[in-house]
């Protein structure tokens, strides 16, 4: 067998075990940014940049361009696709100093445009919250349709006890945004500090969701590098103890390297007090 065919072979037989390496490399660079900001990490920061500005040209074109635009303009022949290429080539004068003014037309044309449906989409995502805030507080039977009102089904004394802690919450943090006249009313007082407590305490499940998100990209990865490069380097027996292994290792002469250099920072500057 030739060389050029052996190495074809060799790449076919080794290709799972190769995309692992990679990425086990890929995983620990990206990571060493915990320790400080490094050329290690930088080479990988921007080759993910790079390969996900192409996947992104590539999604692009396949996604957008080809279906929606070469294919009509170019092989079913509908030539009116023309001008959204006019269109689309006067962003590209945003390179030239005379003609940059035509950019800014069509970037101020889609800016516009934008604005526009984010606001009919923040409308139409905000005013059903604002009519559905308004809850019955009362136990009460299931009411039948009559004269064209919809029905209403039953409360019960649960739902309702619901309904009125919602309430008593949203008219607790509204009452905290009464910046029209001084609170000085104690009912007011108290309930806006109140509203205020409340609004920290949502914040932190959000911040402690967003760290949830975080720790779960982590188990993530340690579960690529103990289990599939473990494995695949080890056997699935003692691949994870030894990739543990390995990780605590890296761990510790992180935080070694970095006491390290904080005491000697710290007795640098005691030297230059003395």
């Amino acid at each position: 067998m030739n060389a050029p065919g052996a190495v074809s072979v060799w790449l076919t037989a080794n290709t799972h075990a190769m995309v692992l390496w990679i990425g086990a490399i890929c995983t620990l660079g990206l990571y060493s940014v915990l320790y400080k900001e490094n050329k290690i990490f930088r080479f990988f920061e921007h080759l993910f940049l790079g390969l996900a500005t192409g996947y992104m040209i590539a999604i692009n074109w396949n996604d957008v361009l080809l279906p929606k635009w070469w294919t009509p303009f170019f092989t079913n022949g509908e030539w009116w696709w023309a001008f959204a290429l006019a269109v689309g080539s006067l962003f590209y004068f945003i390179y030239s100093k005379k003609y940059n003014w035509m950019a800014r037309l069509v970037i101020g044309l889609f800016l516009g445009v934008g604005a526009g449906q984010q606001f009919q989409a923040f409308v139409n995502y905000v005013w059903p919250q604002i009519y559905t805030s308004f809850k019955p507080l009362w136990a009460h039977d299931a009411i039948a349709a009559v004269n064209g009102h919809p029905a209403v089904k039953a409360l019960n004394w649960g739902e309702a006890r619901n309904n009125i802690i919602f309430m008593a919450i949203l008219l607790c943090v509204m009452s905290y945004f009464f910046f029209s006249f001084e609170q000085k009313h104690p009912v007011l007082k108290h309930s806006a500090g109140l509203g205020r407590f409340l609004m920290m305490f949502t914040f932190g499940a959000i911040f402690g969701s967003t760290i949830m998100a975080r720790l779960a990209l982590l188990i993530d990865r340690m579960d690529f590098l103990m289990n599939d490069v473990g494995g695949q380097a080890a056997g699935p027996d003692n691949g994870p103890k030894l990739v543990f292994t390995v990780l605590l290792a890296l761990i510790a002469l992180v935080l070694y390297l970095s006491l390290r250099k904080g005491g000697a920072g710290n007795g640098d500057g005691v030297a230059e007090e003395l």
